[in-house]
């Protein structure tokens, strides 16, 4: 049954917002990266940091169109997640994911003309991307909840996310359902995030409301090696993983 409407508080208009950066965050790294794609920060030196968000943002456009025009020569397609952060005390940083080629190295050296390359790291699935979703669209009005929750070590600013244009995302699918059942069943092939489930009353419209993720299982035959660490700026531990069933052994 439908409850009574509440307006929604700012606070809470943001927190669906961040819900939703992160929801689509996640679902563009698994649809357009995969393990070994980099992750990696530009940085600038304390006597060239750029004066406002404009500058930085134009900064970090020189550097894909280098990139994208050296991808382009290799028969490559560039893909991109962003984050342009600064701290209280004026420390200008860009995080960003990269699907890596061959010469990626070289390229985004040659293509950031500001400072340097940091932290780069090989992507990794553990959580399938779930922190480093949260991590790269992060900003200052939704920061406490990740320091909290040990995603951020450093306080923000002013942030901006954004992401290439070439990273569409496919039209949900509607299902109607005629009973609410007690608990949602994955189909054939797919299992369900425990920490994904959330139920409710949705504030704006009264009424219930249930979400959760579903993951498809991985082939018998399918086997890749992964990399496993902390976020942000830890060397990885390379492994072989074997999925059958769903299940790691």
């Amino acid at each position: 049954k439908r409850a009574k409407k509440k307006k929604a508080t700012p606070e809470e208009v943001e927190q669906v917002n961040q819900w939703t950066r992160e929801r689509k965050a996640r679902h563009r790294l698994r649809m357009y990266f995969k393990v070994n794609d980099y992750f990696f920060t530009l940085t600038y030196p304390k006597e060239e940091r750029p004066p406002d968000m404009k500058q930085a943002k134009q900064d970090f456009k020189e550097f894909y169109l280098f990139c994208k025009k050296e991808y382009k020569k290799r028969g490559q397609e560039l893909r991109w997640i962003r984050n342009i952060e600064c701290t209280p005390s004026g420390n200008w940083h860009i995080h960003v994911v990269l699907n890596r080629i061959q010469d990626t190295d070289l390229i985004i050296a040659a293509a950031w003309k500001h400072g340097k390359v940091r932290n780069k790291q090989l992507l990794y699935e553990k959580g399938e991307f779930r922190k480093l979703a949260q991590y790269v669209t992060k900003n200052e009005k939704t920061q406490k909840k990740y320091v909290d929750e040990g995603v951020l070590d450093h306080e923000i600013a002013e942030a901006n996310f954004s992401t290439s244009r070439n990273m569409p995302l496919p039209e949900p699918k509607t299902k109607i359902l005629y009973r609410w059942p007690k608990e949602p069943k994955p189909p054939k092939g797919y299992y369900i995030v425990k920490d994904s489930f959330y139920e409710g009353i949705n504030k704006a419209t009264g009424f219930p409301y249930r979400h959760y993720e579903m993951i498809r299982i991985r082939r018998e035959d399918e086997d890749r090696t992964i990399h496993r660490g902390k976020l942000p700026g830890t060397n990885c531990k390379k492994r072989k993983v074997y999925r059958s069933g769903g299940v790691r052994n």
